[in-house]
């Protein structure tokens, strides 16, 4: 293993669109909510310490989670758990984790992951970061792995290869086209269409100088709020100019913020099986069974008539859940809480939104 290698575990998220399972005190990435046997940032971080040198691996989240990041990972050493007043998506995030490492090593290569992805493959999985780990250590690139779509997702980036479908005959990476973050589902087929579009996966390899570079270049109105990092990180000032930094800071994406203007974004395609488990249906789709409805359960004991692309779930494996009369909603049941709904996604998060009004404090 190299020792300019590292990674970067991003664990900040709330994943309310896994609601109610998932919730505020313990989001998706802090439980096994994939039925592993681990959690899921126990499973990203147990993949990568066969990749990088574990004491090469950072874990980013919000100040509440140390605890739970701590429960699983009880061996993380304290400077690689870097805590983030609270969350303002991927950009500042990686920003503050980018130029921690280049104070620590300016020959630093980084492959940047969220903590709750499902992957089925770990051998084709490690030989995809490695190989982009090795691209990108000899050219100035941010690489992303794609991934084949499968449905017109309008909760994925989409990225479009150059050179068509001859491309994907050369193995290796490609540079990319364009990169579109989350188009609506009529966009989204015609990229499918084409034949030269992959999902963005959100796993991310670069250099720490490179990505510094390029998100001083597109995105100033974030690394204009971390001036000084220099002489405040890695120091007993950085909680403190962490906190000022981040009061300031501007909530966006690196998808958005970098990847989509860049002119340096390639793609390593990668077939190892993938799931974001973002959705109840995305999880479920993955590891629920399937009946000849279509519709996705977990539980032992599901009694269904005219019903149609439900995804079902109870906290309790042998609870009778019976449903009649529904065609693309979710039905899930954590004992605590109950949720009855469409399955579309955009319906399901202004939905659960109403959460964060009085009353829902202890649901949410």
């Amino acid at each position: 293993m190299d020792n300019n290698h590292y990674c970067v575990i991003m664990a900040g998220g709330n994943g309310s669109r896994l609601w109610p399972a998932s919730t505020t005190a313990c989001p998706k990435q802090f439980m096994d909510i994939a039925e592993t046997g681990k959690t899921s940032i126990r499973n990203t971080y147990d993949r990568f310490s066969s990749i990088v040198p574990k004491d090469n691996i950072l874990v980013v989240t919000v100040r509440k989670y140390r605890d739970l990041v701590l429960r699983d990972i009880p061996e993380l050493k304290e400077e690689n758990l870097l805590l983030e007043p609270y969350a303002r998506d991927t950009a500042p995030c990686i920003a503050y984790a980018a130029y921690t490492l280049f104070k620590r090593n300016p020959q630093a290569t980084m492959v940047v992951t969220p903590a709750d992805h499902l992957i089925d493959d770990d051998e084709k999985f490690r030989e995809a970061i490695v190989r982009s780990i090795e691209f990108v250590s000899e050219n100035n690139v941010l690489m992303t792995l794609g991934i084949t779509p499968t449905r017109p997702d309008p909760n994925f980036g989409y990225i479009q290869i150059t050179g068509g479908s001859a491309a994907l005959q050369k193995a290796g990476a490609i540079k990319v086209k364009t990169f579109t973050e989350k188009p609506d589902v009529s966009l989204a087929k015609v990229f499918i269409a084409s034949g030269e579009f992959f999902w963005n996966s959100g796993i991310f390899v670069w250099t720490a100088e490179t990505i510094i570079r390029e998100m001083e270049k597109h995105l100033p109105e974030v690394t204009r709020v971390f001036s000084g990092w220099e002489h405040a990180v890695g120091t007993p000032m950085e909680e403190e100019f962490i906190s000022r930094a981040y009061t300031d800071c501007v909530k966006i994406s690196i998808d958005y913020g970098v990847m989509e203007k860049t002119d340096k974004a390639w793609l390593y395609p990668a077939d190892f099986g993938w799931s974001d488990v973002g959705t109840w249906e995305s999880l479920y789709g993955c590891i629920g069974e399937k009946d000849m409805n279509g519709n996705i359960f977990n539980t032992a004991k599901i009694l269904t008539e005219d019903s149609h692309d439900v995804v079902v779930y109870s906290s309790t494996y042998d609870k009778l859940v019976a449903v009649k009369g529904l065609e693309n909603y979710v039905v899930i049941d954590t004992g605590k809480a109950l949720l009855i709904c469409p399955k579309d996604d955009k319906k399901l998060k202004e939905f659960t939104a109403r959460l964060s009004m009085p009353g829902f404090e202890n649901y949410r």
